[in-house]
């Protein structure tokens, strides 16, 4: 249940972000410390939201890894104690 309540709403989020994106057709200078690039909203929006995605992915995943070696670290060291 708790997945479906997750992927509408991160199903809906993104359709706003688009729906926004696509209602405004402005463009915006992005200053990057080496590159300077011309981009409108859509794909500005487009480009965010696919990387705040992909880092959210990327921090969910390594803190279940962290969780999952934490257990096992412990166990082992358990049976070190014992010996």
């Amino acid at each position: 249940m708790r997945l479906y309540i997750t992927v509408i709403l991160f199903l809906t989020l993104l359709t706003i972000a688009f729906i926004f994106g696509s209602q405004n057709d402005q463009v915006l200078t992005l200053n990057y410390l080496i590159a300077k690039t011309n981009l409108s909203v859509a794909a500005a929006v487009s480009l965010f939201t696919t990387i705040g995605f992909m880092l959210g992915l990327l921090f969910a995943l390594f803190w279940k890894l962290v969780k999952m070696i934490k257990p096992a670290k412990n166990a082992q060291l358990k049976t070190q104690k014992k010996s």
